[in-house]
């Protein structure tokens, strides 16, 4: 660790932070003070990402890491610990989607989203939390998950069951380490406005018109909707909320009226 390292205050890993909501993520952390460590399995991607943030003057740096290989999550918590000496904060936010007919659904797909969605959460968490209790100071962990958790949407059978593990993942770790003082949260987005939302509706998989019109709120959310909330729950204004879901949802999940 250099001198220059010393000083910093804290540091974040972000995983699947080379777009979309990892990446508006990375960004607000890094304007919260964070030294950001960016993990994407696309290390173009992640370098691209980081040289954006190293622009605006953040200490950023990246980890070319698969959620779905533990050994591969474990290297990218060294990697932080070894450019930075530390780890305070661990974002969960790689992932993928693949809608289709749950009779179609091939037991190679349904694994896949799995070892990502749910598996690879499991392995970041267990990976950071190690460090997080060798440190001794606590942590904070934010599991970003979905809306898909509670509410049940047709075609999307692996991707609401590993989002429903990773809600109650987040209630189990929260109050299996709270005795290591690490917090563990979730935020949940609702239909979000995204470069995969995007190509889905391009796909004629996704009517955001219609999805719209199903949000109180009557919008979509936003990237920066979402970065928002994990930026609270990593903050010290959030030092006595774990075990929680925070669902960004523009009010998605308690409108039930037709």
């Amino acid at each position: 660790m250099t001198e220059a390292n010393k000083q910093i205050t804290k540091v974040v890993v972000v995983t699947g932070a080379g777009q979309g909501i990892g990446k508006a993520i990375a960004t607000h952390l890094a304007g919260d003070g964070y030294a950001v460590v960016i993990a994407d399995i696309r290390e173009d991607v992640a370098r691209k990402s980081a040289d954006e943030l190293a622009n605006l003057g953040y200490r950023v740096a990246i980890a070319r890491t698969d959620v779905s290989d533990p050994e591969s999550c474990n290297q990218m918590i060294a990697s932080a610990v070894k450019e930075y000496g530390r780890v305070d904060a661990l974002v969960n936010s790689a992932g993928i989607s693949k809608p289709g007919p749950s009779l179609d659904v091939t037991p190679e797909d349904w694994q896949r989203m799995m070892n990502i969605q749910l598996n690879g959460t499991f392995y970041c968490c267990q990976a950071a939390g190690r460090q997080m209790v060798k440190q001794g100071w606590g942590g904070c962990i934010v599991n970003i998950t979905s809306v898909t958790a509670q509410a049940a949407f047709p075609q999307r059978a692996s991707y609401c069951t590993a989002k429903a593990g990773v809600d109650m993942l987040t209630k189990v770790l929260a109050i299996e380490w709270a005795q290591y003082k690490i917090r563990v949260n979730a935020v949940g987005p609702s239909h979000t406005e995204t470069d995969m939302t995007r190509t889905l509706a391009a796909q004629g998989l996704y009517d955001i018109g219609t999805v719209s019109k199903r949000i109180p709120m009557g919008r979509l959310a936003s990237v920066d909707d979402i970065a928002n909330g994990v930026s609270f729950l990593c903050s010290e204004k959030a030092s006595f909320i774990t075990g929680q879901a925070l669902y960004v949802d523009g009010g998605y999940l308690a409108y039930g009226y037709f």
